[in-house]
């Protein structure tokens, strides 16, 4: 008979499972910081990972322009059967036999003079190669700037979402009183039905609010490639200990930074210089081509047999008369006996060279290397306007930037400055409230004021926590909390 488990037991095994439960679920839930978040993203983003394989490969073609300038050599081997009437490859005469013959070259040949072009080929793969990786680090800036603004937003998100929870409590208080106000005859019926109206009101901002929240984590978790399921906490910074942000900039010595730094300008300059680089690469066509090249080759037949001996065949021949006797003189005729010559002595025997100089003119190529040269004119005045246009916005974002920053602030000490009010005067109303000299509509106009003002605040808080590292980013500097 298995022993009963007193009550008291019974109450501490329930504690340490539940204890145990939530300890194994804050474990597993994963903190993130603002730099952990930059990290992870910097680590795994698949958009990164698309732009270093963009740069990998246009290393693959610098590498490949280097070596366009050393000798290319190949071989051809070629082994052969020949049936009926052929020509003997040794003694080019026509033979009826089967031959195997066997011939092969080695052909070297290097470029000795192209118009400048494998080199400038070469110069413009390395300026390709700094534009991929300028795009690549622009990738990463503007990725770590969506990451901070997200950041942010969740951080704005669960702010609005604690509030929400707030009034919600009030809320549910202010529903009390007005419940135990109409038991007694103190407050009417309309006034019931506003405090249950505020009610809901205030549970429908904390539904959005939640709805936003997770919004806002969901897209975090996409900049980070992590699984949606996955359970994080997002580390609030000590917004208190940022009340010194410097929001006086001027846009012209920040103009002057970011003109250096910032990856959109440096990328369409970069792109410049090689689009003005294809143009010398395209007026090479105009040059001849100077070539070297040598050959060494042999072959071997297998109808090129050497006599190695003679036997006589039991027939003879006249060779002459007697001149007395008219007597015909004869002699055994002898025949050769031959073998086939061997493979190794055939390619001694047949090694041949040659080496040569190959000039290549051009005279009438329809016009082709006039039209690249024209086209490639106009992709570098093109691309110089781009890098114009790119200097004119980033001047225009950055004022801009700077304007928004100084807003930002003075939304934020005005947003301030209502809340405080507001908040002093919903003391001072449900004060009022609850001895019976306000009405129910004056009371709930005054909680909803001091809502929406405590939502403008938070967001008008962390927008200028937002505009001031706009400007940290501009500048170069690294975006911390």
């Amino acid at each position: 008979m298995k022993p009963k488990l007193s009550l008291p037991v019974k109450t501490t095994l329930v504690c340490t499972f539940l204890f145990s439960a939530l300890s194994f679920h804050a474990k597993a839930q994963e903190v993130i910081t603002l730099q952990k978040a930059i990290d992870l993203t910097l680590e795994r983003n698949l958009t990164i990972k698309q732009a270093q394989f963009t740069e990998a490969l246009s290393d693959e073609d610098l590498k490949q322009s280097k070596y366009n300038q050393l000798p290319n050599v190949s071989a051809n081997p070629q082994g052969t059967f020949n049936f009926g009437r052929n020509i003997d490859p040794s003694t080019n005469q026509f033979i009826n036999q089967r031959i195997f013959a066997i011939n092969g070259n080695v052909t070297a040949q290097i470029t000795v003079f192209q118009g400048g072009q494998l080199r400038n080929q070469v110069i413009q793969n390395k300026i390709l190669l700094d534009a991929n990786k300028t795009s690549t680090a622009k990738v990463k800036n503007d990725l770590i700037l969506n990451v901070v603004t997200t950041f942010l937003q969740v951080l704005t998100n669960q702010d609005l979402v604690q509030a929400s929870k707030q009034q919600i409590e009030i809320s549910k208080l202010t529903l009390d009183r007005a419940q135990k106000n109409f038991n007694v005859g103190n407050q009417t019926l309309a006034d019931l039905s506003q405090a249950k109206a505020q009610v809901s009101t205030s549970e429908l901002d904390y539904t959005n609010s939640e709805n936003q929240l997770e919004l806002s984590m969901l897209t975090l978790k996409q900049y980070m490639e992590m699984n949606p399921a996955t359970e994080i906490a997002v580390e609030k910074p000590d917004i208190g200990k940022m009340n010194d942000i410097k929001t006086l900039y001027d846009p012209q010595d920040i103009l002057k930074t970011a003109l250096t730094v910032n990856p959109d300008v440096l990328l369409a300059e970069i792109q410049q210089k090689s689009y003005e680089q294809a143009i010398r690469v395209a007026r090479a066509a105009y040059y001849p081509t100077v070539t070297l090249f040598g050959q060494a080759g042999s072959y071997y037949s297998g109808a090129k047999n050497v006599p190695y001996n003679t036997a006589l065949t039991g027939q003879f021949s006249p060779i002459g008369i007697v001149q007395n006797t008219q007597q015909v003189v004869v002699a055994p005729v002898a025949q050769s006996l031959f073998k086939a010559n061997p493979l190794f002595t055939q390619f001694g025997d047949n090694f041949n060279q040659a080496a040569g100089v190959s000039l290549k003119i051009p005279i009438f190529g329809q016009f082709s290397a006039r039209t690249s040269v024209r086209k490639a004119k106009i992709q570098a005045q093109n691309a110089e306007v781009t890098a114009q246009l790119a200097r004119n916005n980033l001047s225009k974002i950055i004022y801009q930037a700077v304007w928004d920053l100084r807003a930002a602030e003075k939304k934020f000490t005005s947003t301030t400055q209502t809340y405080n009010a507001n908040k002093d005067a919903f003391n001072i109303t449900q004060q009022r409230f609850t001895v019976g000299l306000v009405n129910s509509l004056d009371y709930n106009t005054s909680l909803t004021n001091l809502n929406k003002s405590q939502f403008d605040m938070i967001e008008a808080k962390y927008q200028l926590i937002f505009r001031s590292k706009v400007i940290d980013y501009y500048l170069g500097n690294a975006i911390t909390l």
